[in-house]
């Protein structure tokens, strides 16, 4: 069994050429993992409640434009929090204000450094978010009409 890559340029995602080949292709989700350019409107209104993110902190905090990798563990170590996470988002016009679907939290020791941080978040999203993703496509079809 094997899946169906296809490259694609900002250009075309800002063109709609990318929303134009998911359609054709009969996509029921979009599943994003971290990705960092901004989706087009007609593209999120395509796919409502069906385009989903994973963003590598416990939002609403640390989220927003600019805030990916590192720079959100190092403000994450900077903050003086004792627990931090990741967070499964629906995608929406702003960056990360999409309503959440969920979290999962790990705790922070004093002095850890924000590499390691990283590599605590990681495993949560390695843990969860294939089985969030899962569950989610799997209420759509229960839930489905047909």
């Amino acid at each position: 069994m094997g899946m169906e890559t296809t490259a694609f340029s900002r250009r075309d995602l800002t063109e709609g050429r990318v929303t134009e080949m998911l359609v054709e292709a009969e996509i029921d989700w979009v599943v994003l993992a971290g990705f960092l350019m901004h989706i087009p409107e007609s593209m999120i209104r395509e796919f409502p409640l069906r385009m989903v993110n994973i963003h590598p902190s416990l939002l609403p905090d640390f989220g927003g434009k600019g805030m990916y990798g590192l720079h959100v563990h190092r403000a994450v170590q900077d903050s003086g929090r004792t627990e931090t996470g990741m967070t499964v988002h629906y995608v929406t016009e702003g960056y990360d204000e999409g309503e959440i679907v969920f979290q999962a939290t790990c705790p922070i020791e004093s002095g850890l450094e924000a590499t390691a941080i990283a590599k605590k978040v990681q495993e949560l999203e390695h843990a969860y978010f294939p089985k969030v993703i899962e569950s989610l496509v799997r209420e759509s079809l229960v839930n489905s009409p047909n």
